[in-house]
């Protein structure tokens, strides 16, 4: 149900090493191999573009800042996914920006088709669900359902136990469901009394 992530093909580890000497080009080609990703797993997280883009920037500042600190250059991927996350879990603790709706009008000449209108009601109703779970399951969520992280790789990215990550995405799946079933539920009854 969650959109697949961007495709990357991995980072070649001697931009890396290149990056990390002060390579301003190769950090440069880095940031844009992996700005997709980043934009789609932030916005997964934070439910909100500008936050999502604020938290990416600040990824990316720090990964500039701290480079010469990574120690293995094959784990660049990893290492920034982490950053951005710990970005995104700043930015909604900080959850000061005014929230914006935004709203998909089809054009009146454009008759929407069943299929269509089925795929955005399936969207709208994932993109509420997923709105209603804490940063902490939401981000859990999209680092393995998203990103396909394995658990391990997602507990390492996040900076916990595994254990956590599992108990994680228990409630969040859990939530998940419960909540569905009261969207279903409520929609049968709106049904029924009209």
């Amino acid at each position: 149900m969650l959109p697949s992530p961007p495709a990357g093909a991995g980072v070649d580890p001697r931009l890396v090493v290149r990056a990390q000497a002060g390579d301003r080009e190769a950090f440069a080609s880095l940031a844009a191999g992996s700005i997709g990703r980043l934009n789609g797993v932030a916005r997964l997280i934070l439910r909100d573009r500008d936050l999502a883009d604020d938290a990416v920037q600040d990824a990316l500042v720090a990964a500039w800042r701290n480079l010469r600190a990574l120690r293995e250059p094959d784990r660049f991927d990893a290492w920034l996914n982490r950053l951005l996350v710990r970005a995104c879990y700043d930015h909604a603790r900080r959850g000061t920006r005014r929230r914006v709706v935004e709203l998909q009008v089809a054009a009146i000449d454009e008759p929407a088709t069943s299929d269509a209108q089925t795929a955005t009601a399936l969207h709208d109703q994932f993109e509420r669900v997923l709105g209603r779970l804490p940063t902490e399951q939401r981000a859990t969520v999209v680092l393995v359902y998203y990103l396909d992280l394995s658990l391990p790789e997602a507990a390492a990215t996040l900076g916990i136990p595994v254990g956590t990550v599992k108990s994680r995405l228990h409630r969040a799946l859990q939530s998940l469901h419960a909540i569905v079933d009261a969207d279903d539920r409520s929609s049968i009854q709106k049904e029924s009394l009209a």
